[in-house]
């Protein structure tokens, strides 16, 4: 059919007839080879079916039917890209399948950012759905329970990592993620003083990346940002834990 097109719009384009005839595909060739003309449309004895009664579609039926049609594919990616911000990236995931994107859009309703529930869905909720080998409607996650994740770690009751260890437990054992985050002790205790504290001490032990820091390697705070994390064993939020690095680093420059 590609074929076709560009053929017969160079012909046209050209000043050209199309020609009535009848065409074999060559493979081989990839073009179109004529097998023999026609000369009227007789020629091809289109004719009724005797057997087969005339069917009239009406068209207000064909309305009603256009009235229930569901989004489309198209429709709903045009509707992502402008209300969401979606990229197209994204957008190519989550509409691959029906059962995602109408769980990614239950999600997308109730958060703050609909592109973290974009990011949330396509990397975590593809990943679990890709480890327990189900499809969307086998996953243990409600919409609202991810959301409600995102939600935590977004207020920084619990890390992006606790966010994904909650994901999958909530999926496990079917309980709500803040029984999982109580239960497993997930929520980030540590208030702004005690990390300072962390902080104080790491930069005082850890000298010469200081120095590197100060010469302008500023990659060296995410090496600060590790060590002051394995000293509270995870139990903050590293966004916090680099704001405050930040801060007291650039009052040293």
């Amino acid at each position: 059919l590609s074929f076709e097109v560009a053929r017969q719009t160079r012909l046209l384009d050209a000043g050209q007839s199309v020609v009535q005839e009848t065409l074999l595909w060559d493979e081989g060739q990839k073009a179109a080879v004529v097998m023999r003309g026609k000369e009227e449309a007789c020629d091809y004895r289109y004719f009724p079916e005797p057997d087969l009664m005339p069917l009239v579609i009406p068209e207000v039926w064909i309305e009603e039917v256009q009235q229930t049609l569901p989004e489309l594919p198209d429709e709903r990616r045009a509707r992502w890209q402008k209300t969401y911000g979606l990229g197209e990236d994204s957008i190519s995931v989550l509409t691959r399948d029906r059962g995602l994107a109408d769980y990614f859009e239950a999600v997308a309703e109730v958060v703050e950012d609909p592109k973290q529930a974009a990011n949330w869905v396509v990397g975590e909720v593809l990943r679990v759905l890709n480890e327990e080998k189900v499809e969307i409607d086998g996953l243990g996650v409600r919409p609202c329970q991810l959301a409600e994740i995102i939600r935590m770690v977004n207020r920084g009751v619990i890390s992006r990592s606790a966010g994904k260890r909650v994901l999958d437990e909530v999926n496990r054992s079917g309980m709500t993620p803040e029984e999982v985050v109580e239960r497993l002790n997930l929520a980030q205790v540590l208030g702004s003083a005690e990390i300072e504290g962390i902080v104080n001490q790491v930069i005082q032990v850890n000298p010469a990346a200081v120095q590197r820091f100060l010469a302008g390697r500023e990659g060296v705070i995410e090496f600060f940002v590790g060590q002051v994390m394995e000293a509270v064993g995870g139990g903050t939020n590293p966004v916090v834990v680099k704001a405050i690095l930040e801060q007291k680093l650039r009052r040293m420059e």
